[in-house]
């Protein structure tokens, strides 16, 4: 929706916005970029290079929202929504691992109701949870990875589920032999489908993963796993509710995230955004969650869909520390807490969370996000303070307090060139800063 003139110069990004959001109201309020010091011509940069990857045969199409200091400055879609229908700013995304971050808040509003805390065990809402053992591997005299499983040293907290130190492991990622056996026995780890753990009825599923051994002890060592599928399930327990009906009445709701849940509606299923059939760096198909009919569970780690302009206004609500419009989600200081380092270097990191999210380092964690430890170090633009996630199928965001941006990116393209296409997205928005 980018206009151009024959020479490829942008014209106003500020007719952009309008054009884009002709077909319904905006997510924020709208300024010209000029008007809250960033660059129309500059951000048209982000359309150009999105435009080349869609033609490219990277994926079908994308939409990009980008706001500063509360104000829609930048929206685009670009390409193809489907192999016949055109990508439009209201396209609907599986955003896979991007619903850890709704999770983590739903999370956080029964520790403000005084519902949870941080470090109560899990095994207080989970039956089971506090009899796992550990999967411990060494090496034999013949140099064979050999397993042990010995008792867990200490329970694993809310906390440890909330910034990924429970000791439990994807079974698509992980190295740990009898974990991932273990995961496939139970069903929440299918070679067919990654990261589809939506199979298993709530009670099942945490029944079954108490039989599963964990890849560390607690507490020890930040591995990115299951952790926000089991919060998910301590959220049910903690507030009888389930995680999709919580999320709809205490986030969704209130913030006017009107296409955002764990299914699509019969009726909006035109609206959904569909992968290519061969990603082009990986020479074969990455298929997508079937998200036509409501899940047996809503999978806290992976199940979310959502459109860029509702997750535009969840990251504006985490900028404006907790509220949005006159509706408070979070306080003030547990945005804080949640945005702050919570592995204090002195955590082992069976991986490392910018690495693994944006292939540079310079990032530890918080309660549900990746957080940026300084202005320096990592090899993309940023300041320190900023926090992220984003999701497999190729959806990102970000909040940049310092600089008072958020943006979303959202694609549905599974592939190894994904962090490449978060820092593209992420460069050319900060060099549209101008003051």
């Amino acid at each position: 929706m980018t206009l151009f003139n024959r020479a490829g110069v942008v014209f106003a990004g500020f007719i952009l916005v309008l054009c884009a959001w002709s077909l319904g109201a905006q997510p924020l309020p709208l300024a010209k970029p000029e008007q809250v010091g960033m660059s129309a011509p500059r951000l048209g940069k982000i359309g150009e290079a999105l435009k080349k990857e869609a033609a490219d045969g990277s994926f079908r199409g994308a939409v990009v929202m980008v706001a500063r200091k509360g104000k829609l400055v930048y929206q685009d879609a670009v390409g193809m929504q489907t192999a016949s229908a055109k990508m439009t700013p209201d396209s609907i995304f599986r955003i896979y691992s991007m619903t850890k971050p709704l999770v983590s808040v739903a999370a956080m509003i029964l520790v403000e109701d005084g519902t949870i805390q941080l470090t109560d065990p899990v095994s207080k809402f989970l039956p089971g949870f506090d009899k796992l053992q550990v999967s411990v591997p060494s090496k034999n005299d013949a140099g064979n990875t050999t397993y042990a499983l010995v008792p867990q040293e200490r329970q694993m907290t809310v906390q440890d589920l909330l910034r990924h130190t429970s000791g439990l492991a994807y079974g698509e990622i992980t190295q740990n032999a009898p974990v991932k056996d273990g995961l496939a026995k139970v069903g929440v780890y299918r070679k067919e489908m990654d990261f589809d753990a939506r199979n298993l009825a709530p009670d099942e599923e945490i029944a079954k993963m108490a039989t599963v051994p964990l890849a560390f002890q607690p507490g020890t060592t930040w591995n990115y796993s299951l952790s926000t599928d089991m919060l998910g399930r301590v959220v049910e327990k903690a507030s009888g509710r389930r995680l999709a009906d919580f999320l709809e009445e205490r986030l969704f709701k209130p913030l006017g995230m009107k296409d955002s849940g764990f299914w699509v509606p019969a009726g909006k299923m035109a609206r959904v955004a569909e992968t290519l059939e061969k990603d082009r760096f990986a020479g074969r198909g990455f298929p997508l969650i079937d998200v036509s009919s409501q899940p047996k569970n809503d999978s806290g780690g992976a199940g979310g869909v959502s459109t860029a302009a509702d997750y535009l206004r969840f990251a504006q609500m985490m900028l404006n520390g907790g509220v949005l419009e006159g509706k408070r989600v979070l306080s003030r200081t547990t945005v804080r807490l949640m945005t702050s380092d919570h592995l204090g270097g002195a955590m082992g990191l069976a991986m490392d969370p910018g690495l693994l999210l944006l292939g540079t380092k310079g990032y530890t964690f918080g309660l549900g996000f990746m957080v940026r430890q300084g202005d320096g170090i990592a090899g993309v633009p940023g300041a320190a303070g900023e926090f992220m996630w984003a999701g497999y199928a190729g959806t990102y965001f970000w909040v940049d307090p310092k600089e008072q941006v958020v943006a979303v990116l959202m694609t549905q393209a599974a592939s190894p060139q994904r962090a490449y296409f978060r820092k593209l997205v992420k460069q050319l928005v900060y060099q549209a800063i101008t003051d």
